[in-house]
């Protein structure tokens, strides 16, 4: 076997050793595999040696990450058919020819909710109360860009929510005017707060634990309004847009995918950006978007 086929097939296995890779060639070159010593069959099985000894120990466990949480919950928004039906007693005057499962398939939802989690656009820092926390005009461009986004799209949007506080409000009047016929609602729940203490802490933002407990009731109360399967009535697929604040749409992500809620401020969203999720019938949530801003100039992103 030449210098060149034992390099070769040596450094085709991942992760040995460079030293005995390079002695293993050496070795091969001078004969030292073994022809002499059994012929063809015994030099193989010396290289062999060789290679494995060179390799570092592999299991499955140690490549494989464990896996770590609960299984998916399929009821986690409290809609899952079999779970409504389950309990209900069944009346004994119903008609003979009934099927048994109709209740169940018209429960069913059938249809598909998107939300479009918008984060307002960047805002005056230095107000210091709500109405002084209007939109820069930086802000006002990055709504346009936002509303433009949205229009381009093409997709039928059924409703704009938006969080009641200036920025938020500013922002969905802005991005309105790309979207003609859009009913807006404007909703308290979905203003900005502190949904739960974050892990890892952080320094520079410490809030008191009342108001996590207060801000954290209500965001998790707009969750359970907003972020859930459709309703079994919907017949057809759904786009709606909720304008609000960057704490409420990363908590609502961690939230709707089932991850722990805490790890919310491991997350960043530009201004003005689209958070997508995705609910199935089934209970079945994709985030399809995080934070996408790239309809932007680069000159025109910011995170305040």
């Amino acid at each position: 076997m030449s210098y060149r086929k034992t390099l070769k097939l040596i450094c085709g296995f991942a992760g040995g050793s460079a030293v005995l890779v390079f002695a293993a060639a050496a070795a091969d070159s001078r004969g030292y595999f073994g022809e002499q010593r059994g012929g063809e069959a015994a030099g193989r099985w010396s290289r062999l040696t060789v290679l494995r000894a060179a390799q570092p120990a592999w299991t499955l466990a140690s490549h494989t990450p464990a896996p770590t949480g609960h299984a998916w919950d399929f009821n986690w928004d409290k809609r899952d058919p079999s779970a409504l039906t389950n309990g209900k007693k069944k009346t004994t005057t119903a008609p003979a020819s009934e099927d048994p499962s109709s209740e169940q398939d018209n429960s069913k939802p059938k249809a598909t909710r998107n939300i479009l989690l918008i984060r307002h656009s960047q805002y005056n820092l230095s107000g210091t109360i709500d109405k002084e926390r209007i939109l820069t005009p930086l802000g006002r461009e990055q709504a346009e860009f936002t509303g433009q986004r949205l229009a381009a799209l093409g997709l039928k949007y059924d409703v704009m929510i938006h969080s009641s506080m200036a920025r938020a409000t500013e922002t969905a009047n802005i991005i309105s005017k790309h979207l003609s016929g859009v009913e807006l609602v404007s909703c308290d729940l979905l203003r900005e707060g502190a949904p739960i203490e974050p892990v890892p802490p952080v320094t520079h933002w410490k809030p008191d634990a009342v108001q996590y407990h207060e801000d954290g009731a209500r965001i998790e109360a707009a969750f359970r309004r907003y972020i859930h399967r459709a309703d079994p009535k919907q017949k057809e697929d759904s786009y709606e847009i909720i304008v609000c604040h960057a704490n409420v749409i990363r908590y609502f992500v961690c939230r709707a995918l089932q991850f722990p809620p805490e790890g919310w401020l491991r997350m960043g969203l530009n201004n003005g950006s689209i958070t997508w999720l995705t609910i199935r019938p089934s209970g079945r949530v994709a985030l399809r978007t995080l934070g996408d801003a790239g309809f932007m100039p680069p000159d025109k992103l910011t995170r305040t």
